[in-house]
């Protein structure tokens, strides 16, 4: 895959197998892998880092074979409320970190073509946000909006 804001190709990374079906070895019933996502999310962790600890610690491989839901649409559907996406959200407090970066070191100018392509990826995912409903549609980026919701 290419990169996006680079003319040059990307890192090769490992692939999951393909499967179809819930392995065999997987003993956690669903509805147990759903109170342990609800449990997760009330400790604070986001999604990803939930698929992390059940893969690592609890032996369920992939949550949508194991449950035929995804975390995000477990979470939804016990009533649990999710203000930002994760990715939009992780994105956001990337580029508010660098601005307080920015502040101290003004003439930092890789940086701040840094906060640039941020931003860009920022605009293009709140757009599409916007298009699937995820987002109100008068949700609008700011770097004092990004302070506010990140922190």
């Amino acid at each position: 895959m290419a990169r996006l804001h680079a003319k040059r190709k990307g890192r090769s990374g490992s692939t999951r197998p393909f499967l179809k079906a819930n392995p065999a070895w997987v003993t956690t019933e669903p509805a147990e892998i759903e109170e342990m996502i609800v449990r997760l999310h009330a400790e604070g962790l986001t999604t990803s880092a939930i698929g992390v600890r059940l893969r690592d610690s609890y032996g369920v491989p992939n949550v949508r074979l194991a449950t035929g839901k995804t975390i995000t649409d477990i979470l939804k559907a016990k009533g649990v409320k999710i203000d930002l996406p994760e990715d939009l959200g992780s994105l956001m407090k990337r580029a508010v970190e660098l601005q307080v970066h920015l502040k101290e070191h003004r003439k930092d100018a890789s940086n701040k073509r840094g906060l640039q392509l941020i931003e860009s990826k920022i605009r293009r995912l709140s757009r599409y946000y916007k298009e699937e409903g995820i987002l109100p549609s008068d949700w609008d980026y700011s770097i004092k909006l990004a302070e506010l919701q990140v922190k």
